[in-house]
């Protein structure tokens, strides 16, 4: 066994599904970033709101007000430079560094696509997206023709992880016996052409597409890895994700999955695309080909093994965390998020808080004056949030010279359907709790199991 790993991590295969996927990487951050700036959501997410929900371990993060703008102008540029290939190494450290001060930023925009990018992006710091086709070779003269195998196929598991994570996910009652949440959506889809008046209201329907989700999730890294079935699986990559586009505003998401799953075809495949851009800039520029020095890359740094390692072994267990608490996962979230459970609940919430003085007099806070509007959306349901909001107005109205008072939540939540129900201890002052890695007992119980 010892043998043969060391055998696998000394083969190697050609560089080009690295540039193929470097230049798609690259391409799709770029658009993501300036559908960021153009929709205003740089203003509206990061500049306007008065208070920012942080993830916890990084409320030390400071917020940059205008200076936002700087951060994505930096993902923008070093997301061209990562497309050409141009100084790689740099350019993805700093990628990976302002695309993840900008999630850590804001929590309530959290989403498991830009969750993937951040890790993803840390990824490719370690891995030679430079070795063809960049102007990294032109600077140099030189191209790799080889890549160690590990470069590839990492890319590959970290696909599979994702896949079987989620699928793994929907493993769940409400899913797969109850149809929910898609029975909530689907019906809601009645204006769409064609399907939305009659096909989307069709139990049958909202059967077929949870069942079908979980399948889908937990075959297509098999369908992909096998030559005979890889055509078949890309196919169903595109349909899913191309579905699931028309019917839910999940932004580049689908994109991202699609040209993410070109890796798995072979070496023979990423030629050909290499070759055609190749062809069609040497015919739009009218210049000839350059003969380069071919080099192969024959040793990996074993450094760098052990972190990659390191690595994958979190995100094998990220995802398990959640089995340390008791209860539902989907109501006291403790363990959602980094988990790849993707679109797996509809929750509605209502949340009140009230300000108790020393004196016994006490008011109610309106939630407005503070957040906006999505903001207190997503607070008004999410555990977390919930306690940093509350810890937020304890420390506001101490500014405001009111001393010892106390912060008491009234909240209802509905999960997935069900009836609405109380969500937090009404009779606990919420600043007496400081946010921590153990089971919120403050959060009561589901109780319709």
């Amino acid at each position: 066994m010892t043998i043969e790993l060391r055998e696998y991590f000394k083969s190697s295969k050609s560089a080009s599904p690295l540039a193929v996927f470097r230049i798609g990487f690259g391409l799709m951050m770029l658009y993501s970033i300036m559908r960021f700036y153009f929709m205003g959501w740089i203003e509206k997410v990061y500049i306007n709101p008065k208070f920012h929900f942080k993830y916890y371990g990084f409320e030390w993060i400071p917020d940059l007000g205008e200076f936002t703008y700087i951060l994505f102008f930096i993902c923008a540029i070093t997301s061209i430079m990562i497309t050409l290939g141009l100084k790689y190494k740099l350019s993805i450290i700093l990628f990976f560094c302002s695309f993840t001060y900008i999630e850590l930023l804001e929590k309530t925009v959290y989403l498991n696509h830009y969750y993937f990018i951040s890790i993803l992006s840390f990824l490719l710091i370690f891995l030679p997206l430079n070795a063809a086709f960049s102007f990294d070779n032109l600077i140099s003269n030189t191209k790799e023709t080889k890549v160690p195998s590990w470069t590839i196929d990492c890319l590959k598991l970290l696909l599979a992880i994702v896949y079987i994570y989620a699928g793994i996910a929907k493993i769940n009652t409400d899913w797969l016996i109850e149809a929910m949440p898609l029975k909530l959506w689907l019906t809601s889809k009645y204006d769409l052409p064609i399907i939305g008046e009659y096909f989307m209201q069709q139990v049958w329907v909202h059967y077929l597409m949870s069942w079908g989700g979980m399948l889908y999730d937990l075959s297509i890294p098999f369908l992909l890895l096998f030559k005979r079935t890889r055509k078949f699986g890309f196919f169903m990559v595109v349909f899913f994700h191309a579905f699931t586009r028309v019917l839910f505003p999940i932004g580049v998401f689908p994109i991202v999955m699609i040209i993410s799953s070109l890796i798995f075809f072979d070496e023979k495949f990423h030629t050909r695309v290499i070759n055609f851009i190749k062809n069609s800039l040497f015919k739009f520029f009218q210049c000839k080909k350059r003969e380069k020095l071919e080099v192969e890359r024959k040793s990996t740094n074993k450094i760098t093994i052990v972190i990659v390692l390191i690595f994958f072994i979190i995100q094998l267990i990220v995802p398990l965390r959640y089995n340390l608490y008791p209860g539902n996962i989907m109501w006291h979230e403790q363990g959602y998020r980094f988990s790849w459970r993707v679109m797996l609940m509809e929750k509605i919430g209502y949340s009140t808080f009230k300000i108790e003085q020393e004196n016994g007099r006490y008011f109610y806070v309106k939630n407005e004056d503070h957040l906006t509007s999505y903001q207190e959306k997503q607070m008004s349901f999410q555990p977390d949030f919930i306690l940093e909001y509350a810890h937020y107005l304890g420390e506001f109205y101490k500014k405001k010279g009111m001393d010892n008072i106390k912060v008491f939540a009234d909240s209802f939540v509905s999960l997935n359907g069900r009836k609405s129900q109380r969500f937090v201890d009404p009779d606990i002052n919420l600043l007496e709790i400081k946010d921590s890695f153990r089971n919120k007992e403050w959060i009561l119980p589901l109780k319709n199991e």
